[in-house]
């Protein structure tokens, strides 16, 4: 059964994934964000129905995966029995065999994947994956995901456009929640996981179908997590769930920033029950060019800054997936 984690990322989607990687029947990996990454030139390939092409996109995903910053652990990824066995020539089909040949040597029956981002690619996912895809929607507070990306060397920076990132994400999980059938996609925020983890993963796991495992709350634990701690950026994985890492924003943003983002999520906030506290709704206004340029350009600053701020190991991590991608770009390009 594949199993897709959605929502956006600083939403606490690392420490769900290696809470299910507990279960014995289950394989959830650190993402190398697939559908993400590839997507935009799946059609720069050519012709799949080609060998030679859609080798070429087989073996491109596959060293996406074995660059990915934490390892995927005793996975051999044969590109000629991926490419035999997928089911139609295209990315997602390769995604699927790539996350099946995984589960095979993790032995586990099911395989989650929590690339956040694969909300954008629902209709591809519905498409092929169809009745046997299952969602789990985590999402947490706005203004606390874009405070973390604050902090964080990835994403945008202004509060602006988290906002309006927050927004495009979660209206695009709502929107799938309302046209699958209910036994398929379950939701749950970050707010209620630490709050009560044991009882939401006891959820989880009916919604799964599969039992409750106690190791599940000693994640931290966990193999996994220490490999996926070695970053600052996924550093707190590697202790026990933190029930005070709510409602942070409110001491550490100001008014503006948090009225800024509000105007442009606010019918996310609302839709998700979480209060506005400076825009109420239907007083919403729209920012002029001008300022929205002005936005722009500062959060291309703070996105520079960031980067130049970053742990030298988060960079060093990243360093051989950033090289792909772009010797792929220039191949394709």
């Amino acid at each position: 059964m594949p199993l897709f984690m959605i929502g956006m990322q600083r939403s606490g989607s690392n420490l769900l994934r290696l809470m299910l990687n507990q279960l014995p029947s289950i394989a959830a990996p650190h993402p190398p964000h697939i559908l993400e990454r590839m997507g935009p030139f799946e059609s720069s390939y050519g012709d799949l129905s080609e060998d030679k092409n859609f080798l070429s996109l087989v073996d491109d995903v596959c060293c996406l995966v074995e660059t990915n910053p934490v390892k995927w652990e005793s996975v051999n990824l044969d590109r000629k029995a991926i490419a035999a066995s997928c089911f139609e020539r295209s990315l997602v089909a390769v995604y699927g065999r790539v996350h099946d040949s995984l589960a095979c040597a993790w032995g586990a029956e099911d395989w989650l994947c929590k690339s956040m981002a694969n909300v954008h690619y629902l209709d591809e996912i519905e498409r092929y994956f169809g009745e046997s895809a299952k969602y789990i929607f985590l999402y947490r507070d706005g203004r606390d995901v874009a405070l973390s990306f604050r902090k964080a060397l990835i994403g945008d920076k202004t509060f602006y456009h988290l906002g309006k990132s927050w927004h495009e994400t979660q209206q695009l999980a709502l929107d799938l929640r309302d046209r699958v059938d209910s036994q398929r996609f379950f939701g749950i925020s970050y707010e209620e996981l630490v709050a009560d983890p044991e009882a939401v993963l006891r959820r989880i796991c009916h919604f799964l179908g599969t039992a409750y495992s106690p190791s599940m709350m000693n994640f931290h634990e966990s193999r996994e997590a220490g490999r996926t701690a070695v970053t600052g950026l996924w550093s707190n994985v590697s202790r026990p769930v933190d029930q005070s890492n709510c409602a942070k924003f409110l001491k550490e943003l100001s008014p503006q920033e948090i009225e800024l983002f509000e105007e442009v999520a606010g019918d996310s906030l609302d839709a998700l029950d979480y209060p506005r506290y400076f825009v109420e709704s239907g007083s919403e206004k729209e920012l002029s060019q001008a300022r929205v340029a002005e936005l722009s350009a500062e959060n291309e600053r703070l996105k520079e800054a960031a980067v130049r701020n970053s742990d030298p190991m988060d960079l060093e991590l990243r360093q051989p997936q950033a090289k792909l991608m772009k010797s792929i770009q220039a191949r394709l390009a």
